[in-house]
């Protein structure tokens, strides 16, 4: 402390102070813009603890911009000693003392009115600044004199005494000079956006005033806290501060309450789908002061579709003051805002329907993502969710009226597969292979007794396949044994059946085991070692998948013609690379190099056929041996009275 003789002192502060502002600068904070916070908040505080003491007292924070920038506040203001404990310790607070108290005043009971807890802030406008003015009166100690403390970015800061005259009432202002380098986050348009969006929601008016000395209110009470005339006015100025915050006209607004938390706010309903994936911004205030506009912690995963503003006092801070502090009081938050905006869903199926069908229209993904874990919404809204089906993108309330029995896949390969085939033959097939939706149609007869629900087995499809003349499929005994041979090394096995649609020349059917052998066995093929080993000692028994031609087909009629062998394996990879396609799967390498095999062969023997020089054929100018090889049987297979023999 100084003394009469001897009214300034210089000091150095006891830590490596450049180390800390780089420290704040680039690990703690994560933009030189909340120097601004910081201050605003310490007004905040030194507002809060002089009122606590002197109730009534006046509460404003002005911050003026300029060559410096100012910020004076009319809160409980500094001491000499004050300034020494505080001001040149890094790291506490000027809000409590190592017993709890408030600079000697026993104001304990107000530590839960602040806003900061961490005694950092002031070392932030070291970001922006290379120097720091402190001008403080105390009103807890009226007759004490001024203090001014003087603090720099290379760790010398000096104090020095005032008379009481020179600070005519008590509080503290602050003043910076901004570097050079920084001076974009200090000039007059930036400092009042600043202000505007950290402290919009101060329960003290904050002023900015610019270098013409013309003032701006920034602060503002926000809808939820305000009188309206009638529900429909409060709705639309909850709307008209969602499209002013968030730039987007909500489909719904819920209120949020909660006063056990000291919670307040509003969550908004976007009006355009969003990814699940998508982490929601949510603006969450701490006592008024914005703390993040960016906690999608605040809500469970689930709830995605909305985003939400609210103002709290029993949230904690993490010590950057830009997220949320993960403890049980957020969890029960959590939770208690999740039964909110499960509460607003189910209410609407009785007070707005229309309003139910346009959010599910949208939000579907997210109320089956809830409707899993909530009886009460899954009775509700499960008839009215869309889903992929072979009538289309219905609801299941539509489908169950034409079919009773619900076939469900288990991926969406299984459904692509099976789906034209299915609908042709009447069967009533769900695409379960997105996100929720195989375990929520299993809960339909729940919901609708009497609809049996099973999932879908590839030999079901095959049982609504109609069987071959016998004759017919005689004459095609040739090609299909050199099919089932050539198809074979890949796990399949080739069947003829007649189905619907003819425009349909084959389909492959399998099993999710069977695709999981085949993975397994190609993985098992490529690696080495021990990994192949492995992958080996994991080989099952499965069904192999079918190949099933489609004799309605034109196409598969004549395929079922080729007598020359070469040409027979060729059409078969074809028709099976072409099932493979139609499946909409990934291919293997294996299936690709299948592809371009048979395109090449058909190619070859079309050209090798045209007659023309050099065409590829093993005749005079050709390139190759030719691919057909002799004849399967010899002589032609069709057989009086069949269909003369045609060439591809």
């Amino acid at each position: 402390m100084t003394s009469p003789q001897n009214p300034e002192s210089t000091h150095t502060f006891q830590v490596d102070l450049r180390g800390l502002v780089d420290l704040l600068s680039h690990h703690l904070y994560s933009s030189p813009r909340v120097y601004l916070r910081e201050l605003l908040q310490n007004a905040v505080d030194a507002i809060t603890a002089r009122q606590a003491v002197q109730p009534g007292a006046p509460g404003a924070i002005t911050v003026r911009t300029g060559e410096t920038l100012t910020v004076t506040d009319t809160g409980i203001g500094l001491t000499e000693a004050d300034v020494h404990q505080f001001l040149a310790t890094i790291g506490r607070s000027s809000k409590r003392t190592a017993d709890g108290a408030l600079d000697g005043a026993g104001l304990d009971a107000a530590r839960g009115d602040f806003i900061g807890q961490f005694g950092i802030g002031l070392l932030a406008c070291f970001v922006v600044a290379d120097e720091i003015t402190v001008l403080s009166r105390s009103a807890a100690d009226p007759a004490a004199p001024a203090v001014e403390w003087r603090g720099h970015s290379d760790g010398r800061y000096s104090i020095h005494t005032l008379p009481a005259s020179a600070v005519p009432e008590p509080g503290t202002t602050v003043r910076l000079t901004p570097r050079a380098d920084n001076a974009e986050w200090t000039a007059p348009d930036r400092v009042t956006g600043l202000a505007r969006h950290y402290g919009g929601l101060l329960r003290h008016p904050v002023t900015v005033v610019g270098p013409r000395g013309d003032g701006e209110l920034v602060t503002a009470a926000p809808p939820w806290e305000l009188e309206h005339r009638s529900p429909l006015a409060r709705r639309e100025a909850l709307t008209a501060y969602c499209r002013d915050l968030f730039d987007f006209t909500p489909l719904g607004t819920i209120e949020l309450d909660l006063p056990a938390a000291g919670l307040r706010g509003v969550a908004y309903v976007l009006p355009t789908a969003v990814s699940p994936a998508q982490r929601a911004g949510h603006r969450v205030h701490l006592k008024g002061m914005l703390l993040t506009d960016r906690a999608p912690e605040l809500l469970p995963d689930w709830a995605f579709f909305v985003r939400c503003v609210v103002d709290t006092t029993s949230l904690r801070p993490t010590a950057s003051r830009e997220a949320l502090y993960e403890d049980g009081t957020l969890s029960a938050v959590r939770d208690a805002l999740g039964d909110r905006i499960r509460d607003w869903l189910t209410g609407l199926a009785a007070s707005d329907p229309a309003l139910l069908h346009r959010f599910i229209g949208i939000h579907h993904l997210a109320v089956k993502a809830l409707a899993r874990y909530d009886d009460e919404l899954l009775r509700i809204v499960l008839p009215w969710l869309p889903f992929e089906t072979t009538d289309g993108n219905v609801t299941l309330e539509e489908f169950v009226r034409t079919h009773r029995t619900v076939l469900v896949t288990r991926s969406v390969e299984e459904f692509r597969q099976v789906s034209p085939i299915a609908s042709a033959a009447g069967l009533g097939v769900v695409n379960g292979g997105y996100t929720y939706d195989r375990d929520l149609v299993h809960r339909l007869p729940e919901v609708r007794p009497g609809t049996t629900v099973t999932d879908l087995d590839p030999a079901t499809v095959t049982a609504h396949l109609d069987a071959v003349d016998p004759t017919a499929e005689l004459r095609a005994a040739a090609f299909l044994a050199v099919a089932r041979e050539t198809i074979g090394a890949h796990d399949c096995d080739v069947v003829l059946r007649d189905f619907q649609p003819v425009t349909a020349p084959a389909l492959l059917l399998d099993n999710r085991e069977a695709r999981h052998e085949r993975t397994r066995a190609g993985l098992a093929t490529d690696g080495d070692g021990l990994w192949a080993d492995i992958l080996g000692s994991l080989r099952q028994e499965t069904a192999p998948a079918q190949l099933v031609l489609n004799h309605l087909n034109p196409l598969v009629r004549q395929a079922l013609t080729v007598t020359e062998r070469g040409l027979a394996v060729t059409t078969a990879e074809a028709l099976y690379g072409q099932a493979l396609l139609l499946s909409r799967r990934p291919l293997r390498a294996s299936e690709s190099a299948l592809l371009n095999r048979a395109f090449m062969g058909l190619l070859t023997h079309a050209m090798h056929h045209s007659g023309t020089p050099g065409s590829g054929g093993s005749g005079p100018g050709g390139t190759g041996p030719d691919i057909t090889g002799p004849d399967i049987t010899g002589p032609d297979i069709t057989g009086p009275g069949s269909e003369p023999r045609k060439e591809l």
